[in-house]
């Protein structure tokens, strides 16, 4: 991903999406970006090849992971982690101008649940709309189907609505990690400041294989950043594991326990080394 190049981003759409907010921290004037109705859309639109990359929501400091991002990179047609990025996230209360009766709130599920106590306090009779984006939400109320959303100002500057309340979050500081899919194939080089991704598989899960994983990685140092588990959907109680750790493939901690893995798991989608964000 060069910044000398031009590329063409997807997207969580509409515009106005914190999705849109973060892809512009890393993108230029030179980019094309657009929009797409979900996670798996954005994500398709790398593999059949109208982008080369596309930008997501995987992890929330305070509502946790993203499942549709994690589904799609483990057991999805495979792509690879270029990039990440992260974004400080606030919600504002919007409605059209000059309404009066609120009794339906759209927003996305992961806002509704950083601002159960604005809702609870304020709007306890609210029919809470769930929607594919905070945007979709507002977008929503400008056509007249909804009463309010819950979004970001700029969603409410886009499609000219009327902020009620601002921060109306239940947790200040609450941060969105993004990351940025592409083609398997291209790595960035190592930077000294790295992650590394991937999707393990059991063969047959039994007592301690966890602990096995975990294992493999604590003996050469290699710190893990994220861990979670993840149904197959093979049979009830059939799980994987999607594992970040510190580090990049080409540095010999991280690449010697991925070789070791490989030889106890059934099998392992390298997901990507990229560079970490540094969040100051």
């Amino acid at each position: 991903m060069s910044a000398a190049d031009s590329h063409r981003f997807a997207y969580l759409g509409p515009v106005g999406t914190f999705t849109e907010a973060a892809l512009n921290k890393i993108t230029c004037d030179a980019d094309v970006k657009i929009p797409y109705a979900n996670v798996t859309a954005a994500l398709n639109a790398v593999r059949t090849g109208e982008v080369d990359y596309a930008l997501v929501p995987i992890e929330n400091s305070v509502e946790g992971v993203v499942a549709r991002t994690l589904d799609e990179l483990a057991t999805g047609d495979p792509l690879t982690i270029s990039a990440e990025v992260t974004l400080p996230v606030t919600f504002a209360f919007m409605t059209k101008p000059g309404a009066t009766e609120i009794k339906k709130i759209g927003t996305h599920p992961h806002a509704e649940s950083q601002c159960r106590t604005y809702i609870a306090k304020n709007y306890p009779h609210a029919e809470i709309v769930p929607t594919s984006s905070t945007s979709a939400a507002a977008e929503l109320v400008s056509k007249g189907d909804l009463d309010a959303a819950i979004a970001s100002n700029v969603a409410a500057t886009h499609f000219g609505l009327e902020i009620r309340a601002e921060d109306i979050g239940d947790n200040i500081g609450a941060v969105t990690r993004f990351i940025a899919a592409q083609k398997p194939g291209w790595i960035p080089e190592p930077t000294g400041h790295d992650r590394t991704s991937m999707a393990i598989f059991i063969a047959i899960d039994h007592a301690g294989a966890l602990l096995e994983i975990l294992q493999v990685f604590a003996k050469r140092n290699v710190n893990l950043t994220f861990i979670q588990s993840r149904p197959t959907g093979r049979e009830l109680g059939h799980y994987h594991f999607i594992i970040d750790v510190e580090g990049h493939i080409n540095d010999s901690p991280v690449g010697k326990s991925i070789e070791e893995l490989r030889s106890i798991c059934d099998d392992i989608r390298f997901l990507g080394s990229y560079p970490r964000e540094v969040r100051s």
